[in-house]
């Protein structure tokens, strides 16, 4: 017997107040990233019926740990395809997100995504982060590189002054024990296992980090 290959009704069920709009929006990422991947792999061809577990839900996972306040600005480093910044885009659609990866067709994908259905509030630019300028309240990755070269590429990115839950800085998405690569960060960081929200397996290692900057 085949398993059943997860929809966005994982996604409902775990944020039951969506619109219409943003329910839409998530049922439409489906088609395309399968139409896009078969021409661009940004998801391995193996992973991609697992799109609304791996890579959708896990993306959202950083909002089971902080809701961002409308206008906030978040510069999702390393994105790939839109991982996790287009999922979060849609379920914080008063919020700007600023999408950057150093590999072209990777944002291409990120950016016909993000057109295919109508989002306003993210832009997408082919782009190593130690040329970024901009300034953003947070900065979000998922396992793009150690936590320590990350924040000195995009310390000089964040902004000092907060409106947020929590004081401006870095979340990623990781995995595994990080008890050593976090340690530079004891005092200014703090750390959510993912399978505390969802009972998928595949979160058992999950974790959301997060570093003040």
């Amino acid at each position: 017997m085949s398993e059943t290959i997860p929809t966005a009704q994982l996604i409902f069920d775990h944020f039951p107040d969506l619109t219409d709009l943003q329910r839409h929006q998530f049922e439409a990422l489906d088609a395309l990233y399968r139409e896009w991947n078969a021409k661009i792999n940004v998801i391995s061809r193996k992973d991609i019926d697992n799109l609304y577990s791996h890579h959708i839900l896990h993306s959202l996972g950083i909002a089971k740990v902080i809701r961002f306040r409308p206008e906030s600005t978040i510069m999702d480093v390393g994105t790939g395809g839109g991982f996790p910044g287009i999922p979060l885009a849609i379920l914080f659609p008063e919020c700007h997100f600023h999408l950057v990866d150093s590999i072209g067709k990777k944002i291409k994908v990120a950016t016909a995504v993000a057109e295919g259905i109508g989002l306003k509030n993210v832009t997408a630019v082919h782009r190593n982060v130690m040329e970024e300028k901009e300034r953003f309240d947070f900065v979000v990755s998922r396992a793009v590189m150690d936590t320590s070269e990350l924040v000195r590429l995009v310390r000089k990115n964040v902004k000092k002054k907060g409106q947020n839950s929590l004081p401006n800085g870095l979340i990623c998405l990781k995995g595994g024990d990080l008890a050593h690569e976090l340690a530079p960060f004891k005092k200014c960081s703090d750390v959510w296992n993912l399978s505390d929200f969802f009972s998928d397996e595949f979160f058992e290692t999950k974790k959301v980090i997060y570093v003040t900057l």
